[in-house]
């Protein structure tokens, strides 16, 4: 699976965020190597992958506290390194680790962010309580930010990167350390803000939330192997969309699994398109299961095949990732062998 440029603008869509084979080296190591993508407007764009694939360095990049070593950005139209103060007040910025003052108290802490944005005192206080609330961090605003745990330090954070209400944000794994409770409330959040018009670039360890988001873009090794849509990660992990068929009989290969080759919805390129899982049980991939459906329940009543049950399956993401990423190593591997 080779690294591509990946382009999800549509043609009226202002993009907010803009990468060309952005590239970071730390001596002969790539943090980062020839990551390009754009990011419209009012988008989730979601960046997964593995632990030390480069997402960290990637928001750095973008936010202009790491200069590229090659290859370009463009930040709401400017490169990250030319940042004005007052665009930058236009971008909230939530660090992977507690950048915030241990000897201040959680309000304290919320009100001295907000003071450097210039916000009045009767706006600012109002501000803070419901961001306070939202965090659920609103009785424990009295405590000092070392005494409180780790997922509360998170929330803090990300309370104090939104005190200023920006228009663009980078939330680099937000949620780590977060109940599930707290984590959809706080992607129901983001969902509110992208409805106001907000922009969102979240990395996650959480494979799941990539269902939230718009786009996905996976990491991996410093190479971004793709951006696509939730859906579309599926059908690009498996070659398409699968059906999973539980007949009354045992499956054979020459009743039940040679005759869907014939079908053209059948993914007939792949060389596992039609296989069997189970005694009773066969997986096919398909281009469109909806469509696949009911002509196979039609095909297996002319022919007189019994089946239990015949259904659409949706892998976990956590599925998908795995397939994706490992594909994509795989294709590092073979590639990096030839021109050794």
């Amino acid at each position: 699976m080779a690294t591509e440029r990946s382009d999800v603008r549509s043609s009226s869509a202002e993009i907010d965020i803009h990468a060309a084979k952005l590239t970071k080296q730390f001596g002969d190591q790539y943090a980062v190597k020839d990551v390009s993508f754009d990011i419209p407007r009012g988008k989730i764009f979601g960046f997964i992958g593995p632990s030390g694939s480069g997402k960290t360095t990637a928001v750095r990049l973008l936010t202009g506290i790491y200069p590229p070593t090659a290859g370009t950005a463009r930040v709401l139209g400017v490169e990250p390194m030319n940042f004005t103060q007052h665009l930058r007040e236009e971008i909230g910025y939530m660090p992977q680790l507690f950048a915030l003052y241990p000897d201040l108290t959680v309000w304290e802490n919320l009100n001295f962010v907000a003071s450097l944005y210039g916000m009045n005192f009767v706006t600012r206080r109002k501000r803070l309580r419901e961001l306070l609330e939202f965090v659920e961090l609103d009785k424990d605003r009295r405590k000092l930010a070392r005494s409180i745990s780790g997922g509360m330090q998170r929330r803090l954070t990300l309370a104090a990167t939104l005190a200023h209400d920006p228009r663009l944000l980078f939330l680099d794994e937000p949620t780590a350390g977060i109940d599930p409770v707290l984590r959809r409330k706080f992607w129901d959040h983001f969902k509110t803000l992208q409805d106001s018009g907000r922009t969102l670039f979240v990395t996650t360890q959480y494979v799941g939330e990539a269902a939230y988001c718009d786009y996905v873009g996976v990491m991996t090794r410093g190479q971004l192997v793709l951006v696509e849509t939730p859906q579309g990660l599926r059908k690009r992990a498996y070659g398409g969309e699968l059906v999973d068929i539980v007949f009354k009989d045992s499956v054979s290969e020459r009743r039940h699994l040679q005759p869907l080759q014939q079908f053209d919805f059948v993914q007939k390129q792949l060389p596992r398109a039609v296989q069997r899982t189970g005694r009773h049980n066969a997986r096919i991939v398909v281009d469109d299961a909806g469509a696949a459906l009911p002509a196979l329940m039609k095909w297996f009543g002319d022919q007189e095949i019994e089946i239990e049950n015949i259904e659409e399956h949706v892998p976990p993401f956590d599925d998908v990732f795995v397939e994706i990423v490992s594909k994509a190593e795989a294709e590092m591997d073979a590639a990096e062998a030839n021109h050794g």
